[in-house]
């Protein structure tokens, strides 16, 4: 599998995977990305930051995700808990993979390969954040050991799950 920066002619594909993300979500009873939002101007602006990562297989994108080095606003405040650091780090978002039988644990790749660039970058620390009923990414995170650290509000006042990782 190949884990690499989205081209800006992929952005249709990988919001053909968002959009199968949403309709899981609102599936599951998760308003999480029930408002528009991620959009294709949010995947755009993603191209256009070098922060948008897409994982293909067999020449077809299968998973997608943003990584970012430029800190959290939403972040600098955490409630019923801490950060494990206080120094860089990276940050992950909209996460999405396809449904594919055959090919398990996208996911759990996405994260090995934001790992193997930050460890590049020098940065040991990972944090993200997820709707409070997404147990599918709670389950996925803590599977690959990020540790809880309490609740972020994101600016429109949306409570959300915080996780870090430290890796070695």
């Amino acid at each position: 599998m190949i884990f690499r920066k989205t081209k800006k002619e992929e952005v249709n594909e990988v919001m053909k995977i968002i959009n199968e993300g949403k309709i899981l979500l609102k599936n599951n009873g998760i308003d999480q990305w029930q408002n528009g939002y991620p959009n294709e101007e949010v995947i755009l602006r993603d191209i256009l930051n070098d922060e948008s990562y897409v994982l293909e297989h067999n020449n077809k994108i299968i998973g997608t995700t943003a990584l970012s080095f430029n800190g959290e606003k939403t972040y600098e405040t955490i409630y019923e808990g801490k950060w494990i650091s206080n120094g860089k780090y990276a940050v992950v978002h909209r996460i999405a993979a396809c449904k594919i039988d055959e090919i398990k644990s996208i996911g759990t790749e996405i994260l090995k390969k934001v790992e193997k660039i930050c460890l590049l970058r020098n940065i040991k620390n990972i944090k993200i954040d997820t709707h409070e009923n997404n147990k599918a990414m709670q389950g996925l995170l803590l599977k690959n050991n990020y540790i809880y650290c309490g609740v972020i509000y994101l600016e429109d006042g949306s409570k959300r799950l915080a996780f870090e990782k430290v890796i070695l």
